[in-house]
């Protein structure tokens, strides 16, 4: 009767170790099948698709559990999740030699625009071995909260020639213009409207406003820059909405589904997509042929929202990188960056890229 209970003692012990094995590993299993799937599962997986780079980090701890608890078939699960999710995560934060310039163009490029100090040429775009490079800086204002006097010294800073601004109110404009943002980008595509929906695209040599076609709306500035040197460029500032509700999901998808796709004329995307690299719309974009910047040198996991403390339902939510560069697969990357701004609940982003040159 002894041995028998003792027995038993251990095969409930063994049970037990194999269920908090297998617990730990199911939601990591579950999160890497559902980013593996193409399409939007649900909304609310739309909202935590973001935090996948978490989950990656987290998911280390099933195989760990699971060879703890000498649970065989659940430390091969396990290890075998955490290898998907890596995949999906780590190449970001390493950079793309195919996409961005070799090594020491790359870092004296990434040294100045980290200090700020590099200077574009007054009037036309500063020459590079394959094409003419051009800067382009996206700032998120919040509703137009950030003072105009700190966006403008950061375009002092970095010379920007392409600015894209989400959530441009006419009050922001106002300000902007006083502050002498056009003196130094005169050309724009200016689409300010009060609260969250507005945007606009300035740059520093000519600018053709276009609007989008397709699903998306007409909010998101748009228009072709004549760079010295090189075909004219497609710009967008993009903007879709937030899914922050049900009800706002279509707007966002169908914000993002009406991008213009890598054809044609060199394009650049630009801005606040309410969305990272794990969703599957941009993933859309990204097989369609464009290269995130920030991935392409290794930057792809600094977070850029939310930039100050946001609460969700009473936690705090941790960083994410929901704002972006793509770039044409035509375009290379020698540098990128984020910035502070005052008030506003986004950092700034910043990128260096070599155009192809003009055709003669």
């Amino acid at each position: 009767m002894t041995k028998r209970t003792a027995g038993g003692g251990a095969g409930c012990r063994n049970l037990l170790r194999g269920l908090l094995a297998w617990l730990v590993v199911a939601p990591f299993a579950l999160w890497a099948l559902l980013r593996l799937v193409p399409g939007d599962v649900h909304f609310r997986w739309v909202q935590l698709v973001a935090f996948t780079p978490y989950a990656a980090l987290a998911s280390v701890a099933a195989p760990v559990v699971a060879l703890l608890t000498r649970r065989r078939a659940a430390l091969v699960a396990g290890v075998a999740i955490t290898g998907v999710l890596a995949a999906c995560v780590l190449p970001r934060a390493l950079s793309d030699r195919d996409g961005a310039l070799p090594d020491q163009g790359r870092a004296e490029a990434g040294t100045a625009a980290a200090a700020g100090t590099a200077a574009a040429a007054g009037t036309r775009a500063a020459q590079d071995t394959r094409g003419p490079v051009l800067r382009v800086l996206s700032a998120n204002l919040l509703k137009g909260s950030v003072p105009p006097a700190a966006l403008v010294d950061l375009v002092r800073t970095l010379r920007p020639d392409v600015l894209t601004l989400q959530e441009l109110t006419p009050e922001a404009l106002d300000g902007l213009r006083g502050a002498g943002l056009t003196r130094l980008l005169p050309y724009g595509d200016e689409r300010a409207q009060e609260g969250s929906g507005g945007s606009g695209l300035f740059t520093r040599f000519p600018l053709r406003p276009e609007t989008i076609t397709g699903p998306g709306d007409s909010r998101q500035a748009q228009g072709g820059v004549e760079v010295p040197g090189a075909e004219p460029v497609g710009v967008v500032s993009v903007h879709p909405c937030a899914p922050r509700y049900v009800a706002r999901l279509a707007c966002w998808a169908d914000g993002l589904a009406g991008l213009p796709l890598p054809a044609g004329q060199v394009r650049i995307l630009s801005g606040d997509f309410n969305a990272t690299l794990d969703h599957d719309r941009v993933r859309r974009l990204l097989d369609a042929g464009y290269r995130d910047a920030a991935d392409a040198t290794g930057d792809g996991l600094a977070g850029t929202w939310p930039y100050r403390q946001w609460d969700f339902r009473g936690l705090p939510v941790l960083p994410v990188t929901i704002d972006h560069v793509l770039v044409d697969p035509r375009v290379a990357v020698r540098a990128f960056g984020v910035h502070r701004l005052p008030v506003t609940d986004h950092r700034a982003i910043f990128a260096e890229l070599v155009l192809p040159p003009a055709r003669t």
